[in-house]
């Protein structure tokens, strides 16, 4: 039972046999306090004093050889005991040989080493303890038997290598130490190996031997920093030519790694300590154009700072330019969908003048193409299209190649969804100032037949007009109007096209067809421009039957006070030369424009009736209309009567009503009501007949009573 409950991480002891003991805890009953409180410093005081003191076992002497046999005897049972129970335990083991090294039994302490090493010979801090006792005692030997065997076994433990070379370097066993690094360097260790080594070597000023052991490590291990390691060794030892060699060679077969920044950075101050301004300034560009614009940041900065100090004008600017150029390169690496980006580093290539780089921007640029095919994405974008066609036209004077950009531009866009007329506007022009006219009615052409639009029309109609060709416009708005016929603006300029060519007839055929039109959207524009048409034909009875089939359609305020006016107007025009007629002719005249103030008078009379009858809620359209009848009342000067009007003035109330909202009335707002005279007739009426109707019931009351 008890050998099942034995435990062999306790040394075979039962968890009984070690368990910690606690006294019970006292419960306190009352716990109020004392009435004589004491510090912690007296109850430490206390204690002090009542600690017994400490019992320790006796010093044994050994007198003689038998009492140290027994000694011995017993102590190496107990190692011995303990070994048994824990023998996994290295400390256990490494005491026993120590132990054992004190009673000067070294051939027992190596039996222990050696049993220790059987248990784990891969614990490399047994090894190095064993090599230390035997070093220790001054047995070089047997000391360099243990490295040579943990060397052996644990070649990967540099630890060993370092106590191993160090103690045959202590004995000046220079050729010894050699050896033992040429055998650690054939299993390729770490940096730090290497360069161990090299300093080895060094503080025996064995610079050869230490140059070709440079050359084995950057073989070994071709990084960056081994490289420019073995540069600065030839720089310090006064050797130019052979630490530019190995610069060289290092930009050769590393100059594509990720550290390459490092590497340029360290050539190029290497060239600069020299005295070599222009061979620094050749790395820096170098490195400038093979290294990925995203890791050359430190690269940028040491440039800024060489040609601050060292170059002229010209080469701080390109030093900015490519900080700057970095910059834009680093943003439109993180998002290549940002045109703002590209448009600055246009912008930037486009200054230093470089075609050819400037060239390869715009390329790179216009290849992002948006991913949607909807115009808000595209309207950005299309513009890097026009700044390219622009630059090549302007600044790079390439006709062939301008005409390529807008054709490639023309043939990506999706016209069948959206267009830009901007860009066919452009492109022809373009051709046009090469004196390419039939191009550019070609492109013309394709943009109305593919993605018709406004301006398109007007601008090639401007064209043709400009150039004389009449048939062209014409042909050009029966297009525009096949296309868009609700368009008002279309018909309008047609007609004044027209017009211009004394083609009176076909002008108002234009606008009865227009007027005709069952959709238009603005339909009060091309009104008035067919009134003031015929008005400057002087065909004032068109005129009129033009307004009355205005106001059969509409009868908006605006409509009755033109036509208002173009009754009184038609008297100012037959005024035009009155002080020259003759008496005669004189009251002739002023009977017309009695009747033309009389034909204005029955407008707003006709007006006035309207809004009276058919629609009496638009009161302050009718205040506004009789307002606008006693000023052409007072214009008229001795002819016009002022009274017609004042008579029919309303009163101006101010008045409350409620605001709502879902919640129910918010409060009340004042506003402007109108009371016309019928209304205020009608409402005395009202207050009679009430007064009547009660006189009536009173009277009623008292005949019964």
């Amino acid at each position: 039972m008890g050998s099942k409950e034995a435990d062999p991480n306790l040394g075979y002891l039962t968890r009984k046999d070690t368990e910690v003991k606690l006294p019970r805890p006292t419960r306190v009953k009352n716990k109020t306090p004392a009435p004589i409180q004491i510090t912690a410093e007296q109850i430490l005081r206390e204690a002090r004093e009542r600690q017994e003191a400490e019992i320790r076992p006796p010093k044994q002497k050994i007198t003689d050889a038998t009492e140290l046999g027994d000694y011995r005897l017993r102590k190496r049972k107990e190692f011995e005991d303990l070994i048994r129970r824990v023998r996994w335990n290295i400390s256990v083991w490494i005491k026993y040989a120590q132990w054992e090294e004190s009673q000067k039994d070294f051939s027992r302490a190596r039996s222990v080493w050696e049993r220790a090493l059987e248990v784990d010979y891969k614990n490399h801090t047994l090894w190095l303890k064993y090599a230390e006792v035997e070093m220790k005692n001054k047995f070089i030997n047997h000391a360099r038997n243990v490295w040579d065997r943990a060397v052996t076994l644990l070649p990967r433990v540099d630890q060993l290598w370092y106590k191993y070379i160090h103690m045959e370097e202590m004995l000046a066993n220079v050729a010894g130490a050699r050896q033992i690094f040429e055998r650690w360097m054939s299993w390729m260790p770490d940096q730090q190996g290497w360069l161990s080594y090299i300093k080895f070597e060094l503080r025996y000023n064995e610079v050869d031997r230490a140059r070709a052991i440079y050359e084995r490590f950057v073989q070994c291990h071709p990084k960056v920093g081994a490289w420019i390691k073995y540069a600065k060794f030839e720089m310090k030892n006064g050797e130019i030519a052979r630490g530019r060699n190995v610069y060289e060679r290092a930009v050769e077969k590393l100059a594509d790694e990720e550290d390459a920044e490092q590497l340029f950075v360290a050539f190029a101050e290497f060239e600069e300590r020299c005295k070599e301004t222009e061979r620094a300034r050749c790395i820096y560009k170098f490195a400038l154009d093979h290294i990925p614009k995203g890791s050359a940041e430190d690269l940028y900065r040491k440039f800024v700072a060489f040609e601050k100090q060292y170059g002229d004008k010209e080469g701080i600017e390109d030093a900015i330019v490519g900080k700057r150029r970095f910059q834009y390169e680093d943003e439109v690496r993180k998002n290549p969908l940002n045109y703002d980006a590209w448009f600055d580093y246009i912008r930037l290539e486009e200054s230093v003048g470089n075609k050819e780089r400037t060239r390869e921007v715009y390329e790179r640029a216009i290849a992002n193409v948006p991913p949607a095919e909807e115009k808000r994405y595209w309207q950005r974008y299309i513009y890097l299209w026009i700044n390219y066609a622009l630059y090549e036209e302007l600044d790079a004077g390439d006709v062939e190649r301008t005409r390529d950009v807008y054709r490639e531009c023309l043939n990506l866009i999706p016209h069948e969804k959206f267009s830009f007329a901007k860009i066919w506007l452009l492109a022809a022009q373009f051709e046009i100032r090469q004196l390419n006219l039939m191009g550019a009615r070609q492109i013309l052409g394709n943009a109305i037949g593919k993605a018709p639009k406004d301006k398109i029309f007007k601008k090639y109609i401007e064209i043709e007009l400009q150039l004389g060709n009449i048939d062209r416009c014409r042909k050009l708005y029966e297009k525009y109007l096949e296309w868009s016929p609700e368009n008002c603006y279309a018909w309008s300029k047609y007609a004044e096209l027209e017009r211009s060519l004394s083609e009176t007839e076909r002008a108002r055929a234009i606008f009865e067809l227009a007027i005709s039109q069952p959709a238009l959207d603005m339909p009060e524009l091309l009104w008035k421009a067919y009134i003031d048409f015929e008005m400057s034909e002087g065909e004032f009875e068109r005129t009129r039957a033009l307004y009355e089939r205005l106001l059969n359609r509409t009868k908006h305020l605006k409509v009755w006070i033109s036509y208002a006016k173009f009754e009184a107007s038609a008297m100012e025009e037959n005024d035009g030369d009155s002080d020259m007629l003759e008496n005669g002719v004189q009251e002739n005249h002023l009977k017309q424009k009695e009747e033309c103030i009389q034909q204005a008078r029955r407008v707003f009379e006709s007006a006035i009736s309207y809004y009276r009858t058919s629609a009496p809620e638009l009161k302050e359209e009718r205040a506004m209309l009789l307002e606008e009848w006693l000023n052409m009342e007072s214009s008229f000067g001795e002819l016009g009567d002022v009274s017609i009007v004042q008579s029919k003035l309303p009163k101006k109330l101010k008045k409350k009503r409620q605001i709502t909202s879902d919640d129910g009335v918010v409060g009340y707002e004042e506003y402007i009501d109108y009371m016309f005279p019928e209304e205020t007739q009608t409402t005395n009426l009202k207050i009679l007949n009430a007064a009547y109707k009660w006189k009536r019931q009173r009277t009623a009351y008292d005949e019964d009573d």
